[in-house]
Order: structure tokens, then C-alpha cells, then sequence
């Protein structure tokens, strides 16, 4: 016998019946379709490949294919192959319920933060980038790589970020992360075998990023917030922390740009004590009113760990992050993700790189900027004529704002919403637990509704507001 059996067809697997041959396939084949594990309309092989399979002679699957499509197990069409009846639905009252597409429930609109308009992402121009990409790829690069990433992708990184964000950045102080999250788990695993025992955080943000850390074994005091953003100068008072997480350009949730003096004190902090500062510039390409303000990372790269992601600015699903790191941190980083996650997609990596190559991800991003910004001046424009009370915070940057809401009101509002069909989150939604209660707002994320759907969500949002 020759291998080429081997490239026959499909494959099927059955479960062993007794009996002989034929009867055997015969009704391991119908308790496949009987128990839902052959959905109606399945192909099946052709009976030399299943014979070959199987080690038994092609006439005996002929023969028992030819008795099931008599019996209405299944059919038989010239040019169509042998499949599974569409009136053989499952029997048994355990079978295994077949796989379909959950019904459709939730909210009618949403105005959470957090995601970008995943309508608007440039598949034609990601599929080109993609196309590029694997043609010209190295076989080596479908491997086990470097768990820092694909040299190609850090190379355009590093250049990128110098250029764009003001980023002091070499393709050997990259390490390429599967988004922020991944990235965040990974510093605090080599923080915590660094002995660093505390990580002050902003005292509003997300909670999942303070119980990565917790996690880790790294507590989680947090810093004052006023207008001018976090009070950095008050670091020197949260008693041993080792590093600072901070969201410099644009706080998330308040919205507020951190100030300059108090972007110096945090660098004066982390070089007077050898701590870190942990920048999350997760949105600091879209600012609408000016030119953005530079990454905190390029006033001392020694002492800040830059950390971005294509998340807002192309699309959450992507997993692709990014971290620009102080030299003496690249290689305990590195091997903390190869213990864990060895690498990220290496054909991902090489279409962002590309894609940005290409210049697709300079006119996306600027395309972005200019559906954003008309959005939230739709959205400033709809408060001033249908709730003049309601006061936007925050500066015109970002997925998001901010809405100012009469005191004691923030809950009714998200309940009225909810009834509505709106989903929104408070401010109170992202109040560290160890922060004073604060202001009565609304997080509005105005990035994720598609197009055809904003004007719908705006309306939905005036109605419900004080």
C-alpha cells in the first residue's frame, strides 16, 4: 500500500460499533447523525478515501452509503458527493445542541467607553497589507521566534513612535505584547521579582488593570486627582511605592492631559528614588483641538515603560501591543513572556508592520480623527440645544467624554437609560476603591457606535438626561 491515501478528502471520525464490517459502519455512522455530530447537509467522504481510512475494502462504504441514502440517512447527487439528509436532525434527547449563532440581545445603543468603530476598520487595506506580507516572509517567520517580537515589526515600531508620539524608541528596546493587558501582567510578574512591593495608581482607571497588579502580589495605592490631572508631587508620600501607572496624555476616565509640572515630578520621583513610571497612551493619537502632547517616556526613557496598542486606533480583536522599555528591562521582560506566552502571531506582526510601512495606517488614523472629532462636536453641539445644563469635560481628544451631571443624579440616569435600551457607565464605575467619592458624570464613549447607528444613540442619550 502507498501513503496517498493520505491526501484523500475529509476527515471522519466514528466511533467503533460491533458487528461486521458494513453493519458496523452502518450504525456508527447513523449514531453520528442521530446525536447531532453530523449536522444535516455535512459532506462526507468519498467512499475510497473512508475505505482507505478505515483499512477496509471501497465496496463495503459504497455499499453502506447506498443502503443509508435508501433508508433517508443520507444523500447522494452527482457532482455534490454523499452528505447528511436534511431531514435527519438529531433524535436523542442528550444530544449535544448543534452550534448557531446566539440570538441577538442587549442593549439597542451603547455609549460605553473602551472601543473604537469597529465598522470603520480598513479591511480591504489590512487584507492587501496581508497579502504583502506573506508573500515576502521568511519561512523562519511561521516558527518559534524571539519572544520580543518580529524584528520587523519593532524596526517600523521604533520609528513610528519617535516620529508620531515623540517616542525615544530602538527596535532592541521593543517587545512586542497581545494588547495592554498582556503587557501590564507581564511588567507587574517582573516588578514583583524585583521586590517591588507597591504601584500607585491614578484614582480613577480601570479596575482590571489594578487587580492585574494585586494579582501579582503588588498593592495598589492610589494618587489624588484634581483639574490639572494626578498629583504626582504626592508620590513620595505613598510610602515604598516602586512605580506609577499613569494615562499622562489623555486620564482615563476624567479626560484631563496630565499637567507639565506634575509630568516632571513624576520623572523627578522615579530618577530620585530609581522608581518607574508605566505610561499607558492608549488613545494619544486622537487629539482634535492641537497638536497631541509627546509621550512622557521621551523626558526620561531610562525611567518610563511606554505602552501603546493598535486597540483605538485600528481594532481591540488585533491583540497586538507594544512596549518601548528602559534598557536594563528588555531581557527580564522577554523572558517573563516566554515563560508564559511565547510569542505573538508572527503574520499579525509582519501585516501591522506593513501596514504602517505602507502609509494605510497614517491615513486610517487621520481618517479616525476626523469621524471622531465630528462626533463629539455632534455630541457638544446636541447637549447645548437639548440639555444646556449638561457640561462636557475634559479635553476634545480621545474615544470619550465626559458629562457633568447634577449631583445625586448619576444613577438614575444610567437606570433610565438602561430601560431605554442605552447602556452607559458612571463615573463612580472607574472611582478606585480606596478614592474619596467624587462628581456625578457620565463616561460617554462616542467612538463605538457605527455610523448608521449614532444618530439614533445621540438621540437616545438627550432624552434620558437631566
Amino acid at each position: 500500500m502507498t501513503d496517498s491515501w493520505a491526501t484523500f478528502g475529509a476527515d471522519l471520525h466514528l466511533d467503533r460499533v460491533g458487528g461486521g464490517l458494513r453493519s458496523g459502519l452502518m450504525e456508527a455512522l447513523r449514531k453520528a447523525v442521530r446525536t447531532g455530530r453530523l449536522a444535516p447537509g455535512t459532506r462526507l467522504p468519498s467512499s475510497r478515501s473512508l475505505a482507505a481510512d478505515l483499512g477496509i475494502a471501497r465496496n463495503t462504504v459504497a455499499d453502506a452509503y447506498a443502503e443509508l441514502v435508501a433508508e433517508g440517512w443520507l444523500t447522494a447527487r452527482q457532482g455534490s458527493g454523499t452528505r447528511v439528509a436534511r431531514r435527519s436532525a438529531p433524535r436523542e434527547a442528550d444530544r449535544a445542541a448543534p452550534l448557531s449563532r446566539p440570538p441577538r440581545s442587549g442593549p439597542a445603543h451603547s455609549l460605553k467607553p473602551g472601543s473604537p468603530d469597529l465598522s470603520a476598520f480598513p479591511r480591504a487595506e489590512w487584507l492587501k497589507a496581508a497579502r504583502r506580507a506573506l508573500t515576502d516572509a521568511p519561512n523562519e517567520a511561521f516558527g518559534y521566534g524571539d519572544p520580543r517580537g518580529r524584528v520587523e515589526l519593532r524596526t517600523v515600531l521604533a520609528d513610528y513612535l519617535a516620529r508620531a508620539r515623540g517616542v525615544y524608541a530602538a527596535p532592541e528596546r521593543i517587545v512586542i505584547c497581545s494588547g495592554f493587558v498582556h503587557g501590564l501582567a507581564l511588567l507587574g510578574r517582573v516588578l514583583g521579582q524585583r521586590r517591588v512591593r507597591e504601584v500607585a495608581v491614578e484614582a480613577y482607571g480601570l479596575d482590571v488593570h489594578w487587580n492585574l497588579l494585586t494579582q501579582a502580589g503588588l498593592r495598589t495605592p492610589c494618587l489624588p486627582m484634581d483639574a490639572l490631572g494626578s498629583r504626582t508631587g504626592e508620590l513620595a508620600g505613598t510610602h515604598g511605592a516602586g512605580a506609577v501607572l499613569l494615562t499622562p496624555a489623555h486620564q482615563f476616565p476624567t479626560g484631563v492631559p496630565l499637567h507639565p509640572d506634575r509630568r516632571a515630578a513624576a520623572v523627578d520621583w522615579a530618577r530620585s528614588t530609581a522608581g518607574l513610571i508605566l505610561e499607558d497612551d492608549y488613545d494619544g493619537e486622537f487629539r482634535y483641538d492641537r497638536q497631541a502632547v509627546g509621550a512622557l517616556q521621551g523626558l526620561d526613557p531610562e525611567r518610563v515603560v511606554y505602552l501603546g496598542t493598535a486597540s483605538k486606533s485600528l481594532a481591540p480583536g488585533l491583540r497586538l501591543g507594544w512596549m518601548v522599555l528602559p534598557r536594563g528591562m528588555v531581557t527580564e521582560v522577554a523572558h517573563a513572556k516566554g515563560e508564559s506566552d511565547w510569542m505573538t502571531s508572527a503574520p499579525d506582526q509582519l501585516t501591522l508592520a506593513e501596514f504602517i510601512v505602507s502609509g494605510a495606517y497614517d491615513r486610517h488614523v487621520r481618517s479616525m480623527r476626523l469621524r471622531y472629532r465630528r462626533r463629539r462636536d455632534q455630541l457638544v453641539a446636541a447637549l447645548a440645544e437639548r440639555a444646556p445644563d449638561i457640561r462636557v469635560g475634559g479635553i476634545a481628544a480621545g474615544l470619550h467624554a465626559v458629562l457633568e451631571l447634577p449631583e445625586g443624579s448619576e444613577r438614575a440616569v444610567i437606570q433610565a437609560a438602561a430601560r431605554q435600551g442605552l447602556a452607559l457607565e458612571g463615573l463612580a464605575r472607574f472611582r478606585h476603591r480606596d478614592a474619596p467619592a467624587g462628581r456625578d458624570a457620565l463616561v460617554i464613549g462616542y467612538g463605538s457606535p457605527p455610523d448608521s447607528a449614532w444618530a439614533g444613540t445621540l438621540d437616545a442619550l438627550c432624552r434620558v438626561l437631566p
